[in-house]
């Protein structure tokens, strides 16, 4: 009888101190990769050029990774985001060239990608299909849309404004990828943290049922949480088509995966109701640092692949031991 008692509380400990371990997993393990790749690649890592490249590189995975946060903290899954980025900015490059606008384009692409969540969040909340099933499926709808509306063919963007705004530019000698990343990882953590909407999603990620039974709109939330993502997607690819002058229906074919892996490494839960949004942050950097630390080094593509396959692997198996042990 006075065993129980004394071990329950035991118990409770350890699982607090894991989970509090998992959840500064993303940023010690930046700080070792920084280290290694800094150790093994000298000057070649450890200069301004570089660093300025890592984290521009990974502003479009920042982007995605802050819509994807809400995503996972409902305990669902946004497949198509890769195959948004590349129809928004396609749509937003046709667009350019018709109307001359960059303010018209941009609007243009950032509309496509909130209806692409649009038709994801009914799928999922007024069919009632899993997200996972729905996202596959526009996933290969949207990436089909996005070969077709140019016939497989590259869209230059030339106007001068739309290049600056969306990934050419500086502001106050900061490139402006480097301000698109800082202010939507802000956006994000504000509305996660601070207002009722953040909390809505954490509620609904953690139950559903009791969400609902206290008042919050559930199908509303997790609608407005698809659109997010698409929304994010779209900018995403508004900032590819910007940085690289022009949009092809292959960009953010490979985004996918560093997303993911960036949100969970980052301490985002894949069953729901546990977010971090600065955590989602460090995980992208931590994949741009690791893809760029890999490609000096020499390795392929597809060895870099399988290395964000084994990053996802890990993650993913933390997150759920993670869900168990709390």
């Amino acid at each position: 009888m006075t065993i129980a008692p004394t071990k329950a509380p035991a118990e409770k400990g350890v699982h607090l101190v894991v989970r509090s371990w998992r959840q500064y997993v993303v940023y010690v393990g930046f700080v070792v990769v920084f280290l290694y790749f800094a150790a093994t690649q000298g000057a070649n890592f450890l200069n301004g050029t570089t660093l300025v490249n890592i984290v521009t590189q990974a502003t479009p995975i920042t982007i995605m990774a802050v819509g994807t946060v809400f995503v996972l903290s409902l305990g669902e899954i946004d497949l198509s985001i890769g195959s948004t980025v590349a129809l928004a900015a396609l749509t937003a490059a046709v667009a350019l060239q018709t109307t001359g606008a960059w303010w018209v384009a941009a609007l243009a692409g950032l509309a496509v990608g909130a209806a692409v969540g649009l038709v994801n969040g009914i799928f999922v909340t007024v069919v009632r299909l899993p997200s996972f099933l729905v996202t596959l499926a526009t996933m290969g709808l949207v990436a089909g849309l996005a070969q077709q509306i140019t016939n497989l063919q590259s869209v230059p963007v030339t106007d001068q404004a739309f290049g600056w705004i969306f990934g050419g530019g500086a502001l106050l000698g900061i490139p402006i990828l480097i301000w698109w990343s800082a202010v939507a990882a802000a956006i994000g953590w504000h509305v996660l943290r601070q207002r009722r909407f953040g909390a809505h999603v954490l509620a609904v990620g953690n139950n559903a049922s009791a969400a609902r039974v206290s008042g919050i709109r559930v199908t509303r939330v997790r609608i407005a949480v698809f659109m997010l993502s698409g929304a994010t997607a779209a900018l995403a690819g508004l900032l590819y088509a910007g940085r690289l002058a022009g949009a092809t229906y292959t960009l953010g074919t490979t985004d996918l995966m560093s997303v993911l892996a960036a949100v969970i490494v980052g301490g985002t839960a894949l069953t729901g109701g546990r977010a971090s949004m600065i955590g989602a942050v460090v995980g992208s950097l931590f994949m741009s640092m690791i893809n760029y630390g890999l490609l000096l080094a020499g390795l392929t593509v597809a060895q870099q692949e399988i290395v964000r396959g084994v990053i996802i692997l890990i993650a993913v198996s933390l997150s759920l031991r993670g869900k168990k042990g709390s």
